[in-house]
C-alpha cells in the first residue's frame, strides 16, 4: 500500500466561540492528488492554515510521513521537503523570474545546483520567454506559474496548494491543470480551489468541507452528483 504522507486526526480549531474546523481526520497517500472544497466559511482553508503551520490547532495532531509536526512554523514544515502556497505569495516584485526561482532552489542546493534546478523548471513550466522580466511586470496567470515554479524547484514529495486557479484565464488554467498533473508523478498534491471547472478537469478524489467538518470525500464524479454537496455548495444546477 501506498505509504500515508499526509495524516490529521481530530483537527479541530476554534476561534472564540466560533468552531472553524471540527475534528477532522484526513489521509493522503505518496502521490494522491486531492481537492478540498465546500462553501466560504465551511472550515477548508482553516484546515489548511492548520496544515502548513500558519494556525496551531486548538485540539488534534498532525503528521507527515509518521511525524507529528502540529504547531511547527511554515518554514519548519517547508525543511521537511514540503511546497507551500499561499494566497499571499512570498516573493519580489523587483528581482527576475529567474532569480525568485534560483533563490527558493538556493535554499536547499549549492550555487551551481541551484542555477541547474532553476533552469530546469522554468522550461518545464514555459517561462523561458519571462525569465528575465521583473515579476512585478507580468500578468496574473504568469505570476502563478513563476509561484508554482518557487514551490517545485526543490521536487517536493508533498505539495500543499492555496486557490492555484484564482483569477486565471482559460489558457492559463489549462498550463495550470497539466503542470499539476506533472508535479503528482513524483509528489502528493493538496489543492484548496473554487474553481469548479479547473475542479472538474484535474480532481481524482475529493474532500468537501461544511461548518468545519467534512460532509464527503470520494470521486469527483460522485461528489458532483451528490445531492447533499449540490445544496450546500454547488447549488442546483452545477
Amino acid at each position: 500500500m501506498a505509504e500515508t504522507v499526509l495524516e490529521t486526526s481530530g483537527l479541530t480549531m476554534r476561534f472564540g466561540g466560533v468552531t472553524a474546523s471540527d475534528n477532522v481526520n484526513f489521509k493522503l497517500k505518496a502521490r494522491e492528488l486531492r481537492c478540498l472544497i465546500g462553501p466560504n466559511g465551511a472550515g477548508k482553508s482553516t484546515f489548511f492554515k492548520c496544515v502548513t503551520g500558519l494556525l496551531t490547532p486548538t485540539e488534534g495532531h498532525v503528521y507527515m510521513r509518521g511525524q507529528e509536526v502540529t504547531g511547527w512554523q511554515p518554514h519548519q514544515i517547508a525543511s521537511l521537503g514540503v511546497g507551500i502556497k499561499t494566497q499571499t505569495p512570498n516573493v519580489m516584485d523587483a528581482l527576475s523570474v529567474h532569480e525568485n526561482i534560483w533563490l527558493a532552489a538556493r535554499r536547499f542546493y549549492n550555487v551551481v545546483e541551484a542555477r541547474e534546478r532553476a533552469d530546469s523548471i522554468i522550461d518545464r513550466l514555459a517561462l523561458g520567454t519571462i525569465a528575465r522580466t521583473q515579476l512585478g511586470q507580468l500578468a496574473h496567470g504568469e505570476r502563478q506559474r513563476v509561484e508554482l515554479g518557487i514551490v517545485a524547484v526543490a521536487d517536493p514529495w508533498l505539495v500543499l496548494l492555496d486557490e492555484p486557479a484564482a483569477g486565471m484565464s482559460a489558457q492559463d488554467v489549462d498550463r495550470m491543470t497539466e503542470i499539476i498533473h506533472e508535479l503528482t508523478r513524483f509528489a502528493a498534491v493538496v489543492i484548496v480551489e473554487h474553481d469548479m471547472q479547473f475542479i472538474r478537469s484535474i480532481a481524482q478524489t475529493v474532500t468537501v468541507f461544511h461548518q468545519g467538518a467534512v460532509l464527503m470525500e470520494d470521486n469527483v464524479e460522485r461528489v458532483m452528483s451528490d445531492p447533499q454537496v449540490r445544496a450546500v455548495y454547488l447549488g442546483k444546477k452545477a
